[in-house]
């Protein structure tokens, strides 16, 4: 991942620390020198914490994110993988606009809506390109 910002992160979070339990959990979870979307929201509930913690704890210990559950970044080649949907069906729709704020789809409804109508998380952000919505707040902190 070439990032403008690589290994910058922990500027963002000036002063904060890093639990050595929390530390040791995440760089044994690392693939490839990241922390894949999946993996990271693994981490947080084995070790009982929000996933906005565990992003935080990414950013302090410079451990960058791949593979985003929505598919907006994190792959190779190429950073984004998300498509948009073919068709959106009126039900997702309803339930997508219903979720959204300030006319974006935050993270966070995304993994339930997908919950919900029992799709994979990528196929909810493929109709919200579908449906040309901006998808906000990474629970993870990556956006």
């Amino acid at each position: 991942m070439a990032r403008k910002d690589k290994e910058h992160y922990s500027a963002k979070h000036p002063g904060a620390s890093v639990k050595k339990e929390v530390a040791e959990l995440l760089k044994k979870k690392k693939v490839d020198g990241a922390m894949t979307c999946p993996l990271a929201f693994q981490a947080a509930g084995e070790l009982n914490l929000s996933p906005a913690e565990i992003g935080q704890a990414l950013d302090i210990l410079e451990i960058p994110l791949s593979k985003c559950q929505l598919g907006l970044f994190g792959y190779s080649p190429v950073s984004r993988i998300i498509q948009p949907a073919e068709s959106v069906a009126e039900d997702l729709e309803a339930s997508i606009r219903a979720a959204l704020i300030d006319g974006r789809l935050p993270c966070a409804e995304i993994f339930r809506i997908a919950g919900e109508f029992k799709l994979a998380k990528i196929r909810v952000s493929g109709a919200c390109e579908k449906l040309k919505i901006k998808i906000s707040a990474c629970q993870l902190g990556a956006f």
